[in-house]
């Protein structure tokens, strides 16, 4: 597919996130996958889920788009929960008998947009972004921030939905 893959990590499906992404998107063909009706458990060691954990299928999902956009709120100066738990998941994605699975990564390019009520996004909340793209092999492209308080950046959110669009053709 040469679309983007939107994975939306938000307790609220309808929220400022989701808005940030139909805003930004909105020209912009994409699948969109919402953390919370695709349920990814907490890692473990033993890597024992239950069966209506979805993370490798998401994982594999991640394999068909030349472009992946985390979209998540800011709480409490990080990413959300349920986003957190699928940054921890990517752990599987290192060893066996998923290491062919997170070599498949290599090459993807990574967005990320984040809402959140404070003027900037806070000190060292792309890191986890920035480390994971670079740890498989992807780039890590941009991000762009929504703050409440401000108005929407109409220009840079055209510009990032342009970049996007550009590494889809």
């Amino acid at each position: 597919m040469n679309k983007p893959l939107v994975i939306l990590g938000s307790a609220r499906s309808d929220g400022d996130t989701r808005r940030l992404v139909s805003q930004v998107l909105t020209n912009v063909p994409h699948q969109l996958i919402d953390l919370q009706q695709w349920p990814v458990a907490p890692y473990n060691y033993p890597q024992e889920y239950p069966a209506q954990d979805t993370f490798l299928a998401l994982a594999d999902l991640l394999l068909h788009h030349p472009v992946v956009v985390f979209a998540t709120p800011v709480y409490w100066y990080s990413m959300s929960g349920s986003m957190k738990d699928f940054f921890d998941r990517l752990t599987e994605l290192t060893e066996p008998p998923h290491k062919q699975l997170g070599r498949g990564l290599r090459g993807k390019h990574v967005f990320l947009l984040a809402v959140g009520s404070d003027q900037e996004l806070p000190e060292g909340f792309e890191v986890p972004f920035r480390r994971t793209a670079e740890y498989f092999n992807m780039t890590f492209e941009a991000t762009l921030y929504q703050s409440l308080k401000q108005p929407f950046p109409s220009e840079a959110a055209r510009l990032f939905a342009q970049s996007i669009s550009r590494l889809c053709q």
